[in-house]
């Protein structure tokens, strides 16, 4: 897929979508699939924000219920099955171990009962069955946890994601069904006429060039920009997002080996402790923001807040700085509403200016899909039941071990790719065939080939080593990534 600027200025589109995040790639992936002419732009790297900084599930959202949104649970869920059945390489299931302590805010018999009205909910998608655990099962499944106070626990299933290449496979299967699609570009102004939107006037991050994109529709789906977008269009509209921030702590080593759903004993706030790529993931928290999302940070706070918390519950666990292996940040952009954070709810919904720009306002990663759905009935309503898939959707038929025979691979690289790209993973092979020298190794661990790097720049639009390192192959999640790796990254990027 190539960064083609000059038919994105020549063209005139059906749709222009501004947000290259999960919402923004799902709708264009649904727009360029129902047959529309489709132009996609982001201002920084697909997914590079939000919807990169996740806790990294396809959930139902447990805790929606103690909101009794019933309805975000039921459709969350819906959503969870069509992600677990068409990215089974990005959405696996993973079991969940809910401890609970004399003194929690929420009793043993509240979790037990919540879970029950989720699996209940799930119906005929549930992962697999709920069951009730004893303390004595709690530790056996957990011998790490701290025992003194424990009642029992609950054990349930989710799924786990790639949040980044899940959005970026939606951008591949857009561009796939003839969208033109942009990284690194920014929507500075709109173009009008006769007070309707007819598209915008774009930079390119990179070179700095201007350029127009002009559309019939434009969607703004920029998640945390959101307000700043609005402004563009009507500079005295109030905000309809609220953004709260999210940190994360990536942990060395695997902590649990379950997801250990944990409630603060501070306040009524829940995060979890995630096995993630043989560390472990710490978060989220979950607080109101106010300054600029381009500037949004982890505080010292915020560790401090999931150190003291996670070590509660895991009281062996040290959390010297050689531990935390990376921290993140990223920002909700949840509809505006007053109350406490965790009870804004992450529902969606859309909003139409008088220049026809259509805004996405809220909304959870689990339900990009129905987001998109829901967004692209406002323009171009279809009635029959369409297929969704993404660009790695799809069952392979070959072994690991012949696919490793014919292009002369380690058996643990091929699995490797099959793992990581579903059937694209022929794809990445089928540059090894072409160029043998292209299966050296760049990476132990995970393993990384060279063929992966040029695959990144030349289908995936990687521009920078951080694209490479944390949205396409995710070494940063593994441990410091080498000096050696960056080195080959960076011989294989364009040339500015």
């Amino acid at each position: 897929m190539k960064r083609d600027l000059v038919s994105l200025a020549r063209n005139t589109y059906d749709l222009l979508v501004i947000g290259g995040g999960i919402n923004g790639a799902g709708i264009a992936h649904l727009a360029a699939r129902r047959g529309l002419k489709v132009a996609l732009l982001e201002k920084g790297d697909f997914a590079s924000g939000t919807s990169s900084k996740s806790t990294k599930l396809i959930h139902g959202g447990i805790r929606y219920l103690e909101n009794l949104e019933i309805d975000l649970v039921w459709e969350s869920l819906r959503e969870r099955h069509i992600q677990l059945t068409v990215a089974p390489h990005l959405v696996k299931p993973l079991s969940f171990v809910i401890p609970v302590y004399q003194g929690d805010k929420r009793p043993l018999w509240m979790m037990q009962l919540g879970v029950f009205l989720y699996d209940l909910l799930a119906g005929k998608y549930r992962v697999k069955p709920r069951k009730n655990l004893s303390r004595e099962e709690v530790i056996r499944m957990e011998p790490g946890i701290e025992q003194k106070g424990l009642k029992g626990g609950v054990l349930y299933y989710d799924a786990q994601m790639d949040d980044a290449r899940l959005c970026l496979e939606n951008v591949l299967m857009a561009a796939q069904h003839g969208a033109h699609a942009a990284n690194y570009v920014k929507a500075v102004s709109f173009l009008k006429e006769n007070g309707r939107v007819v598209g915008v006037k774009a930079r390119d991050m990179l070179s700095d060039k201007r350029f127009e994109v002009r559309a019939r529709h434009v969607i703004c789906a920029a998640g945390p920009w959101t307000n700043e977008l609005l402004r563009l269009d009507i500079p005295e509209a109030r905000k309809k997002v609220r953004t709260t921030k999210g940190i994360h702590i990536v942990y060395q080593g695997e902590i649990s080996k379950h997801a250990v759903l944990i409630g603060s004993q501070s306040d009524r706030r829940i995060f979890f402790v995630i096995p993630w790529m043989g560390n472990s993931l710490i978060g989220t928290t979950d607080t109101d923001y106010s300054s600029r999302p381009d500037e949004v940070k982890v505080e010292q706070k915020d560790i401090d807040y999931l150190m003291r918390e996670s070590k509660r519950v895991f009281p062996a666990l040290d959390f010297t700085p050689s531990k935390i292996l990376t921290t993140f940040a990223g920002l909700r952009p949840l509809i505006r509403k007053g109350g406490s954070p965790r009870k804004v709810s992450r529902k969606h919904l859309f909003y139409s200016s008088k220049s026809g720009v259509v805004f996405v306002v809220g909304g959870k990663y689990t339900t990009y899909r129905k987001v998109a759905e829901d967004c692209m009935n406002r323009i171009h309503k279809i009635y029959e039941k369409e297929e969704f898939k993404v660009y790695g959707s799809g069952t392979v038929t070959e072994t690991a071990e012949a696919a490793a025979r014919r292009t002369g691979l380690e058996r643990e690289v091929a699995q490797s790719l099959m793992e990581f790209y579903g059937i694209r993973y022929n794809d990445v092979l089928k540059l090894v065939e072409k160029d043998p020298s292209l299966k050296e190794k760049v990476s132990e661990y995970p393993p990384v080939i060279k063929a992966q790097l040029v695959y990144s720049v030349e289908t995936e639009m990687a521009r920078t080593v951080e694209d490479i390192t944390d949205r396409r192959l995710s070494l940063v999640f593994r441990g410091t990534v080498s000096p050696q790796t960056l080195a080959a990254v960076s011989t294989f990027l364009p040339k500015k």
